[in-house]
């Protein structure tokens, strides 16, 4: 609102209602947020909100409390400094839900383990505990805080939550045994009616809640909107949560249904004296509390008093009237509910204490400024603490602040506004005038010993001491009357000590020891402190706990007294924006200043943008704030240079230093996370090695070239592969992806995809579209889909070939794959994940597999005969039902790794831009194509690389040939569509090849000499992807295109694609 054209109380009422009419509850006045309570359930506090306002700056988004909280959060991490936030508010304006709203964030977005998760439960539990003992409808709310509550949650240096603490105070006691007409007395006593099992109401002696005295007075039990028996079953677990056994639990029950039983004790005159109407309504109250009947009727009904004559002490006992036995039961009544709320909330505090402090966040939720149509002692203390609150806002960003810019040197027009600390003096003062507090503590010091005329007495001299006084009546907040009936005894506050013997004396150790645990003998001597002196100081100590942390605040309107979504009371709206200041909040927000900090701490925060500053500045302070802000190119009328503390101007600039100095972080923390990824990958992929060649160990011979090489897991590079994701969910991990031989019926090789997740192996392949609008192109297709845990066993031969076979519950599957160890190695660990079974692998050289039923055919089944023969080249022959393999010796089977190695990135490789594979150095494999030195690799960027991943080319193509292109020209070979094959690291190793003699081929038409370059193969080429040449030594290829990159285009039997240019020679 501080970009408002005119600031009037009647703009910002008019600005506040057009963003209500749209849904939008919250709008700020800089930092400072404006709540407008809705009413109803608004749908932006779901998870979304959460991920979308953590980390993000404050003009990223839409106004919400959560910017707040974040804000808090992060502030309090980065600066080390202790935050809170003051939620001010008339009462029924959301104050409370908006602590919840932050109490749930914090939780959300910090880290932690087991302990800092039972932290977070205890705070969230905490809520609906305190609601339904210190919550009651009234006239203006359906869920009005009854009391004041200072959550101080407590964080480890790291940001967990570990810790926390509750001050609790102004519990409205008062309401246990009457309430005005159309409210309830506390929510508990509801929520134990509705919700009490048949056993709980016999043992308690629960009866509708018009049976109790203390509940039907109003005649209102029910609340629009509220489930008493839900909210019973919460409070229970609740309770629960924060550590409270299963005795306690029934004691505090049992003391809640004996107030209640206490409430229908009633008296009548008997010779002026008081007497119990029917004593056996005296059983239920007894027996509830652990008490003897007749004590309890004694201690109603007489009180003991202690005189002095002569300089001797005794004790008399005087029977009380009916007015004082029902004061007497009241004050029962009320200590026993107090005392139960007090040790909910140490049972909290114990629940979540820690021995030291580090960093805190202190949410303060307390019930608003009150006028009603008849005000007590208990309004007057509420509304003193809400000026009390108002004057922290008024001196911290209205008064201080304006100072502060004096003091600083900067230039600055003063702006005018009501500083309520007049209220407050008026209240407070001990002398000269004596406030209204000292008063009454005087009247009750002087009249201690009567209750009949202390409050004419209270009325008369406060008319003589402040009765002139300009805001006698008129607070800042609100003009209001206080009917003085009552306020001297309610402010006296005193529990006879009759009742505490009486309380003391009971069977229960839970009463007698844990809520009265007062030493009578050391506790006669002094006077009792009053409630207002009590409240004063709570007040006080409030405001120097306050002052102490980094404030922000919540300024909480309520649009309208019916409670319903919509409405809106322009006169009550305008009211609260002229207590509540926001006019004078815009003007100061205005015209002043976004940010000040003092030099020293703005050094520390923003030193690492530049070389200079980082890790320290070596000169004067403020030099190295002024060279900060000009290595940011800000704007000299931006910011200010004061005596001590830098002051910017507008938040924009703020945001742009904030989202430097992230940006920064960002960079150095991927450059750790890159060397820590690293390491853990090293030792992750070595660790995988040694556990692959366990498997094999003494069954298997092992490949010299491949025993050595490292583990990569994603030979495809799947994170640039969404053709091959399509198949998989969104989030599923890739164990290992790389292109395999998989062997049908008749022992043709197929090229296909396998990729292995933690529960699926999947076999892509690829088609040729036959019809619709993508005819002709080559499409992905998934050929099969396999549950880990329904693969039964894995087959393998004793020599060092690459062949295996998976054994499923119907069929079985052949496959060939150069890194088969690592592959088989991932399946084995999921599998045992999975079923908590080893997989079983079987080592022979005779293996058999089963072949699917197709059509007519019989399934039947398929032999694999492994042999003796020549070099690292399985050699196969075919016939019949039966594939011979052979293939020459490798390593003993009892090999093992001997030496490390580091993988070339972490985790699942992204593939890399392609250059051209080195050309070979010398010798041919028996087909023609290059023999490789042992260790060298194609790349020749990366000696230690063990493989190119496939990748369309990209980086270092040019932009036309960039993009993957479908083909369908009629000649093409369709075999040549099916996946490459790839190689392994240290060696580009050829699977195994075929004895069946090639397809005879008919006379070839004469060819046109063509007009372009062309350039004749001086080594064989396989191609490696679908836009690649395959090629024989001495092939003639037409040259379509030079690049520079090392690959080049060209023409090879009326087909193009892409090709090495280091393996040809121009012609």
């Amino acid at each position: 609102m501080v970009l408002l054209s005119k600031i009037t109380e009647d703009a910002i009422v008019e600005n506040l209602k057009k963003r209500y009419s749209d849904d939008y509850i919250f709008t700020y006045i800089g930092s400072v947020l404006i709540s407008v309570n809705p009413f109803k359930q608004m749908p932006y506090f779901t998870e979304r909100e959460i991920e979308l306002y953590q980390g993000a700056a404050q003009y990223e988004n839409p106004p919400h409390i959560y910017a707040l909280t974040d804000n808090m959060y992060r502030n309090m991490l980065i600066d080390g400094e202790n935050q809170c936030v003051i939620i001010s508010g008339e009462s029924g304006a959301g104050k409370t839900v908006a602590a919840k709203y932050i109490m749930g964030y914090i939780s959300k977005v910090s880290g932690g383990g087991n302990k800092v998760q039972h932290v977070k439960d205890i705070i969230l539990q905490s809520n609906p505990l305190l609601e339904a003992f210190g919550n009651a409808k009234t006239v203006r709310n359906n869920n009005s805080s009854r009391f004041g509550k200072y959550f101080e949650i407590q964080f480890s240096r790291g940001g967990e939550p570990d810790g926390g603490k509750i001050s609790n105070f102004l519990l409205e006691k008062s309401r246990v045994v009457s309430q005005n007409e159309n409210e309830r007395n506390f929510h508990v006593f509801y929520q134990m009616i509705e919700g009490a099992s048949d056993e709980q109401r016999q043992n308690l002696g629960i009866m509708t809640a018009d049976y109790f005295f203390y509940l039907n007075q109003s005649e209102t039990y029910k609340v629009e909107g509220t489930d008493d028996k839900k909210d019973f079953y919460e409070m229970l677990e609740a309770m629960k949560v924060i550590g409270v056994s299963a005795e306690e639990q029934q004691m505090v029950l049992q003391i809640a249904a004996g107030i209640l039983h206490l409430g229908n004790i009633s008296f009548q005159e008997q010779g002026n004296y008081a007497k119990v109407e029917c004593h056996d309504i005296l059983d239920f109250p007894a027996y509830l509390l652990g008490i003897q009947k007749e004590r309890l009727n004694d201690k109603l009904t007489s009180r003991k008093m202690d005189s002095k004559w002569g300089g001797r002490s005794e004790s008399i006992t005087v029977t009380l009237n009916v007015e004082q036995a029902s004061y007497t039961r009241d004050a029962l009544s009320k200590a026993l509910y107090s005392r139960v709320f007090d040790f909910l909330v140490e049972s909290i505090n114990k629940a979540m204490q820690k021995p030291y402090e580090e960093y805190s966040i202190g949410v303060l939720d307390i019930y608003g400024f009150e006028i009603f149509q008849k005000n007590g002692f208990e309004q007057f203390c509420i509304n003193f603490v809400n000026e009390k609150l108002q004057q922290i806002f008024i001196e911290l960003t209205l008064k201080a602040e304006q100072e502060e810019y004096v003091a600083e040197g900067i230039r600055w027009t003063p702006i005018e506004y009501f500083n309520n600390k007049i209220v407050c003096d008026l209240i407070e003062n001990k002398l000269n005038p004596p406030g209204i507090m000292s008063v009454l503590d005087d009247v009750c010091a002087t009249m201690h010993a009567t209750s009949g005329g202390a409050d004419q007495t209270l009325l008369q001299k406060l008319q003589a001491a402040v009765g002139t006084h300009e805001h006698f009546s008129n607070w800042n907040l609100g003009f209001v009357s206080y009917y003085v009936e009552g306020f001297c005894e309610r402010n006296r506050d005193v529990l006879f000590i009759d009742l505490i013997e009486l309380m003391q004396s009971s069977e229960s150790q839970f009463i007698a020891q844990s809520l009265f645990p007062e030493r009578l003998d050391s506790d006669k001597k002094s006077r009792p402190t009053t409630a207002g002196s009590k409240i004063k100081k709570q007040a006080n100590d409030l405001v120097n706990t306050l002052m102490k942390c980094t404030p922000h605040y919540i300024r909480c309107i309520k649009p309208n007294e019916t409670k319903r979504p919509k409405d809106w009371e322009e006169s009550r709206v305008k009211h609260q924006v002229e207590y509540l200041g926001l006019k004078e909040n815009i003007r100061v927000r205005r015209a002043g200043f976004a940010y000040r900090r003092v030099f020293n701490k703005f050094l520390q925060r923003y030193a690492i943008l530049t070389q200079e500053t980082w890790p320290r500045w070596r000169g004067d302070e403020r030099q190295g704030v002024q060279h900060l802000l000009r290595s940011v190119n800000m704007d000299s009328d931006q910011y200010q240079m004061g005596k001590s503390k830098v002051f910017v101007k507008n938040p924009e600039s703020l945001f742009l230093l904030e989202e430097m100095r992230e940006r920064k972080f960002d960079t150095f923390a991927r450059t750790i996370q890159k060397a820590w990824r690293r390491y853990i990958a090293r030792r992750k992929y070595e660790q995988m090695r040694e556990e692959a060649s366990n498997i094999l160990y003494g069954f298997k011979e092992r490949r010299r070239n491949s025993i050595n090489r490292n583990f990569v897991g994603d030979y495809l590079g799947m994170e640039d592969r969404p053709e091959l994701r399509q198949f998989m969910t969104k989030r599923e991990r890739i164990d290992f992806a790389d292109s395999v031989s998989k062997y049908d019926r008749r022992f043709k090789s197929i090229k296909r995809d396998l990729i292995l997740s933690p529960k699926y192996l999947y076999l892509i392949g690829r088609e040729k579209v036959k019809k619709g609008p993508e005819k002709g192109q080559i499409k992905e297709v998934l050929k099969k889909k396999v549950e880990t845990m329904n693969i039964q066993s894995i087959s393998l031969s004793t020599r060092q070939d690459d062949f295996f076979i998976l054994h499923e519950v119907d069929h079985d599957t052949l496959m060939e794959s150069v890194f088969k160890t690592e592959l088989i190695s991932l399946m084995c660990k999921r599998y045992e994940e999975i079923t908590s079974r080893k997989l079983r692998l079987n080592f022979t050289d005779t293996l058999q597999m089963r072949v699917k039923k197709e059509g007519w055919g019989g399934g039947g089944t398929r032999n694999l005969q492994f042999t003796r023969g020549q070099g690292e080249i399985a050699m196969q022959k075919a016939g019949g039902k039966t594939l011979v393999v052979s293939i020459g010796d490798g390593l003993p089977k009892n090999s093992k790794p001997t030496r490390k190695g580091a993988p070339e990135s972490r985790g699942h490789r992204a593939p890399p831009s392609r250059s051209a594979p080195a050309p070979p150095s010398s010798g041919t494999f028996r087909n023609g194509a290059p023999q490789f030195p042992k260790g060298t690799a194609r790349n020749p960027s990366s000696a230690q690389s063990s493989r190119q991943p496939r990748a369309p080319p990209s980086a270092a193509l040019p932009k036309q040939a960039a993009p993957r292109r479908s083909r369908v020209p009629s000649d093409q070979n369709m075999d040549f569509l099916n996946v490459p094959d790839q190689g392994v690291a240290g060696v580009q190793r050829k699977k195994s090849v075929s004895h069946r003699p090639p397809p005879a081929v008919g006379r070839p038409k004469p060819q046109s000499k063509p007009a372009g370059p062309r350039c004749k193969a001086i080594y064989q080429y396989l191609g490696q992807d679908v836009d690649e040449l395959s090629f024989n030594v001495n092939d003639v290829i037409d040259i379509i295109l030079e690049d520079p990159s090392g690959w080049w285009k060209g023409r090879l039997h009326g087909k193009e694609g892409l090709f090495p240019g280091n393996y040809v020679q121009k012609i």
